[in-house]
């Protein structure tokens, strides 16, 4: 393990946006879509229970999910590998988010917008260099004029993400490329990402030494997890490329054996939870780490 942990983990990138609501803000609003006088000036975390896990992803899909004193809700996904229900996921989540903020009786001018982030270490449109792609409800014979309001979703694909643009907002490309550049392989970081107080920050919040054992087991785990579900993806892909199979019943038996491995590891995943107790760690990030509920970390 490198001088610095990689950022897209989800130890990592919640230590950082989670635990330090100023440096999401600050990321939000150089990624977002928002113009000057919609800029986030302070933000309360909340509860992400309404977005369903996509079963053969169960653990590599980071998110965070924000509000602000204006009502606008924020929800931020880090997915490691590309997959179409990861679109899918993230618009079911932002249009629930939008419906649950009426309650029975309430008028439709109580909502506010929701925006939807997903930042891809993966690429979905290889026929085109856009890395950055913006959608919203646009009238189709006009579609340079948004006229229904309230769902934004935006989709990053880190890999396409230039070092060096005038094209597009610098703090944007900055925040975009340390979360790209950093991790393990990491010797020295790019003084243009240091200058930036920020992302400095961050970047002391990547570092090994910032973290106990159980946090790095924990980190450890997400990237075993990561490379199973990699390896029995592309395993089924292959044997059911030979067989003639399907394509459905390939990621269905992918799935299907990432479920059973996961279930393999309870008792590793259990193990990492009382480590991470015991260094007092709060129950959310635990939850998050080992996807334990909070009654089984209750009960260790």
């Amino acid at each position: 393990m490198g001088k610095y942990l990689d950022p897209k983990s989800d130890i990592v990138f919640k230590k950082i946006f989670y635990d330090h609501p100023h440096l999401l803000i600050s990321f939000l609003n150089a990624v977002l879509p928002l113009s000057a006088d919609q800029q986030i000036v302070d933000l309360t975390y909340l509860a992400n229970e309404q977005i369903p896990n996509i079963p053969a992803f169960k653990r590599t899909i980071v998110d965070v999910k924000c509000q602000d004193k204006l009502g606008r809700t924020f929800i931020v996904e880090m997915q490691i590998e590309w997959k179409e229900s990861f679109m899918q996921r993230l618009l079911f989540g932002t249009a629930q988010a939008y419906v649950n903020q009426l309650e029975r009786g309430e008028t439709y001018e109580h909502l506010n917008p929701v925006y939807g982030l997903g930042i891809l270490n993966d690429t979905f449109d290889s026929e085109s260099n856009d890395w950055y792609h913006h959608y919203s409800m646009v009238k189709v014979n006009q579609p340079k004029q948004e006229i229904i309001r309230g769902l934004t979703l935006v989709f990053v694909e880190l890999p396409k993400c230039p070092v060096n643009t005038h094209n597009e907002k610098k703090l944007k490309v900055l925040w975009l490329r340390f979360l790209r550049e950093l991790g393990e392989k990491t010797d020295e970081v790019d003084q243009a990402l240091l200058d930036v107080p920020e992302i400095n920050q961050a970047i002391q919040y990547t570092k090994q030494a910032a973290y106990s054992r159980s946090e790095l087991d924990a980190y450890e785990g997400y990237w075993k997890a990561v490379s199973i579900e990699k390896t029995l993806r592309e395993t089924s892909l292959a044997e059911g490329r030979a067989e003639g199979r399907a394509e459905g019943k390939v990621e269905g038996r992918a799935e299907g054996k990432v479920e059973g491995r996961a279930e393999g590891k309870v008792e590793e995943r259990i193990g990492i939870a009382k480590n991470m107790k015991a260094e007092g760690l709060p129950i959310e990030l635990i939850m998050k780490c080992t996807n334990l509920t909070s009654d089984e970390i209750n009960r260790l």
